[in-house]
């Protein structure tokens, strides 16, 4: 008899064996609009609602070509990449968060068929769960996260030791050019087998650009060492993070809590949004949720 693939049937039948190798050996993988099949409209209109929604989180208009059309300023809040490495600058980013209730579109996104594989592969294909839904909006800036570039793992929260199995995993996806001059993600290829936090200098020396054009999906392990490099050129970056957890792990956003149940059925696939919502998960559980016996008297 054969010896039985252990790839899913969904990895085999959308044919991401290419990609699945690049996250065996690199612990991340580019996948182009013609794999993962969202269109270029689709991501126009993705586009179009984030930079109105910054405009109206912010209070100016957010233009591709220029970024912000007044001065911004942050106050005192001091962004958490740059901040757990104790360096500071004029930040030049801001996430808009919670995105799977703000539209359709985004919640389509989260269950997109082949980056639902991927991540499954990574994770366990029952244990996959949302963590969160994250919009990255960044401009042009001399210090983005600093001269560590921000480098992390995405799971670092958990302790030590790791497994081989991701307790985290990402994707970013593209809606503006990811290149060097533009701020793109920087990794060090095969760091999610050393199963351990970067190690300074090597994580920023070791580290690569992941530049990809627009409408790629870039999908990595919860191990791996990422971060980004500042966007020099004039312009912006606009991507969307589609963040996963296993089962077991603490998700970001309070999905269970605070996310509107019946949108789960506006959108391309509700089944599998409930699912990976958890809404049926039994933890956590909000009351008693184990059989209590009764007292039986003859």
């Amino acid at each position: 008899m054969a010896e039985q693939s252990r790839l899913g049937s969904d990895i085999v039948a959308h044919q991401l064996e290419p990609y699945v190798l690049d996250l065996e050996v690199n612990g991340l993988a580019v996948v182009p609009p013609e794999v993962h099949g969202v269109s270029p409209a689709l991501m126009d209109q993705m586009l179009d609602v984030l930079l109105s929604t910054a405009a109206q989180m912010v209070g100016c208009a957010f233009e591709l070509d220029n970024g912000p059309a007044a001065e911004v300023e942050f106050g005192e809040q001091r962004e958490s990449l740059s901040a757990m490495n104790r360096e500071s600058g004029k930040q030049s980013q801001f996430l808009i968060q919670q995105l799977a209730s703000k539209h359709r579109l985004f919640r389509d996104l989260a269950v997109n068929p082949v980056a639902v594989a991927l991540i499954r592969h990574m994770i366990g294909h029952t244990a996959t769960r949302f963590s969160s839904h994250n919009a990255f909006v960044k401009w042009q800036g001399e210090f983005g996260y600093g001269k560590r570039l921000g480098m992390h793992c995405d799971q670092t929260a958990v302790p030590l030791p790791w497994g081989r199995t991701a307790l985290t995993a990402n994707t970013n996806w593209c809606l503006t050019d990811y290149t060097l001059e533009g701020g793109c993600l920087a990794y060090v290829p095969g760091s999610h087998r050393r199963l351990t936090h970067p190690v300074f200098p090597d994580a920023v020396s070791r580290a690569v650009p992941v530049e990809a054009p627009r409408g790629s999906m870039i999908i990595f392990h919860g191990a791996t060492w990422h971060g980004a490099y500042p966007r020099k050129a004039p312009g912006m970056r606009v991507s969307v993070a589609n963040y996963y957890r296993h089962a077991m792990i603490t998700s970001q956003e309070d999905i269970q809590g605070s996310f509107d149940p019946a949108l789960a059925d506006d959108c391309a696939d509700p089944t599998l949004f409930r699912l990976l919502a958890g809404f049926d998960d039994v933890f956590p559980y909000k009351q008693q949720n184990n059989p209590v016996p009764k007292a039986k008297f003859s």
